[in-house]
């Protein structure tokens, strides 16, 4: 086993990469290259790539996560079914292993990446009730135009094998329970695990990667940093008012994870999620088991629907 230091890109099909990449740019992120074949995009963050398409039929491919070190990544060669160490056939060129998950999904360890420079968002500050004057002489006047996406935070996967998947990724790639959601108040019938990454002492986003017991395999939602709460409240409009965009659910506050939060569909109806002010963990926050009607629930905002708690993408 290795402890991955993070998620770092999710890897997609999609039968026209036009319409990605109109997508994704309306979205909020950057293009950064493409070929006949492959879409690479970039956030504002120093992550050379966080979004690669593929051209082909819908399809969800895999995540690739970053290792500590070189050193890491040569043991990761050792386990099962993985490969040896390669290059990255990418923007930030690097080292990669690859292995394949429980359910066939690729899984790409990387180091070595070049980090890019990170492009510079302003933003205005904002006053307080207990602090009146941190925006003084300055009028609010937010830029129209698309969420500014920074990073990949998550991804949440649907399963038929709750405990087989995530015992996969705890196991292998070091990940640890931030939450478990169980259902008719027993605490055996577990319905949903809330995994981060595992640094000690440092604290990291509350959940890296999430699984969903339901009954197919497919991705729910891949999600993404977005700057502040007006980021994600811009976005939103912005979406909106392109008008052939399909709005899943938002925003609204989550409680595991606590996150304000938008859920918008590709063309192909694959979820991508902006996000922005996660809880923060460390080895100090233990596991929690939590029943579903708070887990699911949101702090303020519209209920779940229906749809989003079943959408699955394979």
């Amino acid at each position: 086993m290795i402890k991955v230091a993070d998620i770092t890109f999710g890897r997609l099909q999609s039968p026209d990469l036009d319409v990605a990449e109109e997508f994704l740019t309306d979205f909020g992120m950057v293009k950064v290259d493409r070929t006949s074949d492959m879409l690479f995009m970039r956030g504002t963050g120093t992550d050379p790539v966080i979004h690669i398409t593929h051209l082909g039929a819908s399809k969800f491919l895999g995540l690739g996560f970053r290792a500590n070190s070189m050193e890491d990544l040569e043991k990761a060669t050792r386990l099962d079914g993985a490969s040896e160490i390669e290059d990255i056939e990418a923007p930030g060129g690097g080292k990669v292993v690859r292995l394949n998950d429980l359910h066939g999904y690729l899984v790409e360890i990387v180091c070595g990446q070049e980090q890019v420079e990170e492009i510079h968002v302003p933003r205005m500050k904002v006053n307080s009730v207990d602090n009146q004057d941190v925006r003084t002489g300055e009028l609010m006047r937010l830029p129209q135009g698309p969420s500014h996406v920074k990073r990949v935070g998550h991804a949440i996967i649907m399963t038929t094998d709750l405990r087989g998947a995530t015992k996969w990724y705890r196991e292998n790639l070091g990940l640890v329970s931030s939450d478990e959601v169980y259902v008719e108040g027993d605490k055996e019938k577990v319905i949903a695990t809330f995994n981060r990454v595992d640094a000690g002492e440092e604290f990291v986003d509350h959940h890296t990667l999430t699984y969903v017991q339901g009954e197919k395999i497919g991705l729910n939602h891949i999600s993404f940093e977005v700057h502040d709460i007006d980021d994600v409240a811009m976005g939103h409009a912005y979406l909106h008012s392109k008008e052939k965009y399909d709005h899943m659910w938002g925003i609204g506050r989550h409680v595991l994870g606590s996150q304000v939060f938008d859920y918008w569909c590709d063309p192909w109806g694959r979820v991508h999620e902006h996000w922005t002010d996660s809880d923060r963990l460390n080895n100090k926050n233990p596991g929690n088991m939590i029943p579903v009607e708070e887990g699911f629930a949101s702090q303020w905002g519209e209920s779940v629907p229906e749809r989003f708690i079943t959408h699955s993408i394979p």
